[in-house]
């Protein structure tokens, strides 16, 4: 049975030979997972992965025992009440059974289709925890054991397989000289998040079904399936919104595919034929009437909320402690200027992509943009870094530095959230857990090679952010100033994100040189 284009080369004395088997095909990839023994290993760290959520799961969550309108548990719970007992076309519609001032749907029709079966889970066992008006607030044990269940449902049924999916993809075929180790490293990282298991199963939320649909059209798209890549894709946009974050990366790149094939112009309608079949088949219930078409789409972009929330770590957050945005514009000029900032910071990667398509830009391009809709885009969360965090994760073996210190800062931005949610136990626990990992193989940081200004450089930061923890913990902000320390975390946190933007849009660049030089190369020979 072959098992890939078998392939003689020579060492540089000439003297030995050795065959690289190379994986050229979809059934090479999955006989090299077979001979690598991934599977064994991926089953291993999934089931330690699933452990840990459990365990993170058993402490509170947002809004816990803190009427009226509790917090993110309580409406995710209020979204599966209302999807089983209202009609389809209702549940995005202000009524007298459906008020949308208490936690009313706005994310997508396929997040409320996901909250119809998992509301059917829960009225199966408990059906009071999903009663219409009766419900609310519904704090049973059973209830919150449910609840819990639906999102590490959802991890193991969708985020979980999306990772393989990607390792097969992304390891299958590449240099052997990958260890075993390293790619078990890899799954770990990216299954072992701290950031999505504190938000998803502390904080409570379902972004493990967004991000496994983004990582698994990641996934198809590094693996030539475009029409997959852009099916999965679709459905990830049609659960949050905030997958848009993702799209100049995968609109870039795939157009700069499309530019460079027999028929260009086909192959464009071909993908966004698939793109709009998606969204057809998602929104068909409210596709029949503009007027439940527009209600919709005005529940997803909540622009009367303000350009941003609470003390998130972006430019419009950060900026506001010196120009009052709010203030000094009304909320159509904010929207612009957003929209302006937001575009012309990602446009360096979109332009990169479409002239030298790469799948080494693609990931990338994937971390640019979203970093550019979370310093810039309009209504930002502190929630909203694990969008930019997750290519990071997936470019964890090619630049680990980037990646643990982009996973620190994000953990830190999101403190006074969790601890507001009282997660600081699963926090401390997590970000112990994160530093061993990362320290598991050493052999994968060159430290030899490591300035000693870098190292000054990051032990301060280390330091400041470790005193900033001590103080919120332990002090009181003075009176006049209450988000004192909010601030100064907010603050230190942007400028690390600028920083490591900065790094990874020249990043990108830098491989379109590597590229030419390699078809020079290629030229001469």
């Amino acid at each position: 049975m072959e098992k890939g284009t078998k392939r003689k080369v020579s060492n540089k004395k000439g003297k030995e030979e050795k065959l690289i088997v190379e994986c050229d095909d979809e059934s090479d990839a999955w006989w090299w997972l077979v001979h690598k023994g991934i599977t064994a290993s991926f089953l291993s760290i999934a089931l330690f992965s699933l452990l840990v959520r459990v365990a993170v799961s058993l402490h509170p969550y947002s809004g816990a025992g803190n009427p009226p309108k509790y917090g993110d548990f309580e409406a995710q719970r209020h979204w599966m009440e209302i999807t089983l007992n209202l009609p389809l076309k209702e549940w995005y519609r202000n009524s007298t059974v459906n008020d949308l001032r208490y936690w009313g749907l706005d994310y997508p029709p396929l997040t409320a289709y996901q909250s119809y079966v998992h509301g059917l889970f829960l009225r199966f066992f408990s059906p009071d925890s999903v009663a219409l008006f009766t419900s609310r607030g519904h704090e049973s044990y059973l209830g919150k054991l449910l609840m819990r269940w639906t999102v590490l449902s959802s991890d193991v049924l969708v985020f979980f397989p999306a990772v393989f999916y990607f390792v097969v993809v992304y390891y299958a075929g590449r240099n052997p000289s990958h260890r075993m180790s390293d790619i078990a490293w890899h799954m770990a990282i990216i299954l072992l998040n701290p950031c999505l298991i504190l938000i998803d199963h502390g904080h409570f939320q379902y972004n493990c079904i967004s991000l496994g649909l983004t990582v698994g059209a990641i996934a198809s798209l590094l693996s030539d399936k475009d029409l997959v890549a852009c099916v999965l894709y679709s459905l990830a946009l049609n659960h949050k919104q905030m997958s848009a974050y993702f799209a100049p990366a995968f609109f870039s790149h795939l157009l700069g595919k499309c530019l460079r094939r027999q028929y260009p112009l086909l192959q464009v309608l071909k993908l966004g034929l698939v793109v709009l079949g998606t969204f057809l088949i998602v929104w068909w219930p409210y596709v029949h009437s503009m007027e439940a078409f527009l209600g919709v789409l005005s529940r997803l972009a909540p622009f009367e909320r303000g350009i941003f929330e609470d003390y998130v770590a972006n430019f419009w957050c950060t900026t506001s402690v010196l120009v009052k945005w709010k203030r000094l514009f009304p909320t159509q000029t904010l929207k612009l200027l957003s929209f302006g900032a937001t575009i012309s910071s990602c446009l360096p990667s979109m332009i990169q992509q479409i002239w030298s398509p790469s799948k080494q830009g693609f990931l990338y391009g994937l971390l640019n943009s979203a970093f550019s809709f979370y310093l810039f885009s309009f209504q930002v969360h502190e929630k909203s870094i694990l969008l930019p965090l997750l290519p990071a994760s997936l470019l964890a073996t090619e630049e680990p530095f980037l990646f643990t210190w982009m996973t620190l800062y994000s953990l830190f931005s999101m403190f006074p959230l969790l601890h507001r949610d009282k997660l600081v136990l699963p926090y401390l626990s997590l970000s112990a857990l994160f530093i061993l990992l990362n320290h598991l193989s050493s052999g994968r940081r060159d430290t030899k090679d490591t300035s000693a200004f870098r190292s000054f450089v990051t032990r301060v930061f280390l330091l400041c952010s470790v005193i900033l923890h001590v103080v919120y913990l332990s002090m009181h902000a003075p009176a006049r100033y209450p988000f004192l320390f909010e601030a100064l975390i907010m603050l230190l946190c942007f400028s690390q994100f600028v920083f490591l933007t900065l790094y990874t849009n020249a990043k990108q660049w830098m491989l379109l040189k590597h590229s030419n030089l390699v078809d020079k190369e290629k030229k001469l020979l």
